[in-house]
């Protein structure tokens, strides 16, 4: 019988559920050194916040197969270690999805009613009804940012409340939006409509400081902001500037940059301010669905069966591992350039396999591509064994095909993201096992390398062109490590590909796109 060990505090109906097929040793509070002697006794390990499970704990663990994190976040658990021991990592995404949403509910109404602020005077024994006049939310624009699973939840509760909900999500498509009765928009005009914004967005370099001053300006004067997601999505020196000045009426924080947080911030001691301490999954109800699903998973591990929500590599032989490993990370960052140079909102992924490609399991290799493009909008969560639910949730079809001939190659493989606005198609291959070429993009011949900071210009194929932007890139002190231009007959539409060394600033890119001839610009990070 399979041997676990649960080294963090979990609900009971965790611990009865493994017990049905293994033995349970509970040994909460081990340090690293403790953990390292007992370990390689254990076939699964069950954590929560407390245990991190280091590379060393680890290298010990000899019959490791799964460690269960009865939780989102798998920061504690060094993933990229546990995947080259081949131990399945799995964590709980969806346990915590009704505590958030309502915690957000409860936030919003908190927020609008001044609850905790008149709760305050009433145990100093105070009675100030006129003081707390609040608002009702009733016919109110609700904007959320982020339509996941949690914002999907969020929005059902506020339409309950005859709340209008408008929301942004660049990887959800219009029809699945609509069928939960929410109107899609851009970030600018769910900014400018809201009355209320609420995030579900999560941590990212894209979404790190995305409400700013510019965002602030663009809201509506006395608009109300609640987020439960995460710290240091919102620039908090901005959102003490807009709650001065009555921009923002109030906000509602469960989150923080860093937790527990600097208490001397202002935000701490403004009257119109309501705070608590990362609440969003602390309900029993959580806690004990967190332990459910990642018993059920251990469980189906030993028997056999496939892990739901595994945040690593799934199991694969060793003939097929080598023969997809190699074609992964260009999968990922052919999609991402997709991904960040498409227009619109994507409804369909298209994967086309040709030549010997087409002959070996290309399963991984598909979810490496909806993974490169669901990455740069929603972040760390996505996986490549969560990619195709997220992508389904989000009404993203995946269609595959495969074909023998490669054209001038010996295999391919062809990417292409249909939006509302077009289609944008990306074509790869390998030279050897790590040499990664974009050999086609847009119907363009090319021949880049997929790594660093890639600008993007189509344009007129005139004499000049691409001579300013050189000069342009080089005045800013910026290197071009390569440049490739992709063209199909001379003096028409052509495209320019640049590997710089460093990000090219929001001002210089202005000053490409304004050379006569530049079409447009993309920034990407691959």
């Amino acid at each position: 019988m399979p041997r676990v060990l649960v080294s963090d505090k979990l609900a009971k109906e965790g611990i009865d559920i493994l017990k049905q097929v293994a033995e349970v040793d509970v040994n909460t509070g081990l340090s690293e050194d403790e953990l390292c002697k007992i370990i390689g006794d254990y076939d699964a390990l069950v954590v929560r916040s407390g245990t991190t499970v280091t590379a060393k704990i680890l290298e010990a663990a000899k019959n490791l197969k799964i460690i269960g994190r009865a939780g989102v976040g798998v920061d504690n658990v060094d993933v990229p270690v546990a995947t080259e021991k081949g131990i399945i990592v799995v964590n709980s995404p969806g346990g915590n999805t009704i505590a958030a949403a309502e915690l957000t509910v409860a936030m919003l109404l908190a927020l609008t009613r001044n609850i905790p602020q008149a709760y305050c005077t009433m145990i100093k024994k105070e009675w100030n009804r006129s003081k707390y006049v609040g608002n009702e939310v009733y016919t109110k624009v609700l904007g959320i940012l982020g339509l996941g699973k949690i914002g999907q939840e969020v929005a059902k509760r506020c339409q309950s409340f005859g709340m209008k909900v408008i929301a942004y999500d660049p990887f959800i498509s219009a029809e699945a939006a609509a069928s939960l009765g929410v109107e899609l928009v851009e970030l600018d005009e769910c900014l400018k409509r809201g009355d209320y914004i609420s995030l579900h967005l999560p941590k990212n370099k894209e979404t790190l400081g995305m409400i700013s001053t510019k965002q602030f300006e663009m809201m509506k004067d006395g608009v109300r902001i609640i987020n439960c997601a995460r710290g240091g999505i919102i620039d908090d020196s901005a959102l003490i500037a807009a709650l001065k000045s009555g921009k923002v009426a109030g906000a509602a924080l469960d989150v923080f940059v860093s937790e527990p947080p600097d208490f001397s911030s202002e935000l701490f001691s403004m009257p119109n301010v309501v705070t608590t301490p990362h609440l969003g999954a602390s309900t029993e109800e959580a806690q004990t669905n967190v332990a459910i699903d990642v018993a059920e998973q251990i469980v189906d591990v030993f028997q056999g069966k496939s892990a739901r929500s595994a945040v690593n590599m799934p199991a694969l032989s060793p003939d097929v591992l080598a023969a997809v490993q190699p074609w992964l990370p260009l999968a990922e960052r052919m999609a991402s350039l997709a991904a960040q140079t498409s227009e619109g909102r994507p409804s369909q992924i298209s994967i086309r396999y040709g030549g010997e490609l087409a002959a070996i399991e290309t399963g991984p290799i598909s979810r490496a591509v909806v993974v490169g493009l669901l990455r740069p909008a929603l972040g760390e969560s996505v996986n490549s064994v969560n990619a195709p639910v997220m992508a389904k949730t989000r009404g993203l079809d995946v269609v595959e095909s495969k074909s023998p001939e490669g054209g001038d190659y010996a295999s391919l493989l062809t990417v292409s993201v249909t939006t509302d606005k077009g289609v944008n198609e990306v074509t790869g291959t390998l030279f050897g096992a790590k040499d990664m070429r974009v050999v086609r993009m847009r119907g363009f011949p090319m021949d880049l390398m997929p790594e660093g900071v890639v600008l993007i210009a189509p344009h007129t194929d005139k004499p000049g062109v691409i001579g300013q932007v050189g000069t342009i890139i080089g005045n800013a002190g910026i290197n071009i490590a390569s440049m490739h231009v992709g063209r199909k007959t001379a003096g028409e539409n052509a495209i320019m590909v640049l590997n710089v060394d460093a990000e090219i600033p929001t001002e210089i890119l202005q000053k490409i796109t304004e050379v006569k001839g530049i079409d447009s610009v993309k920034q990407v990070r691959l």
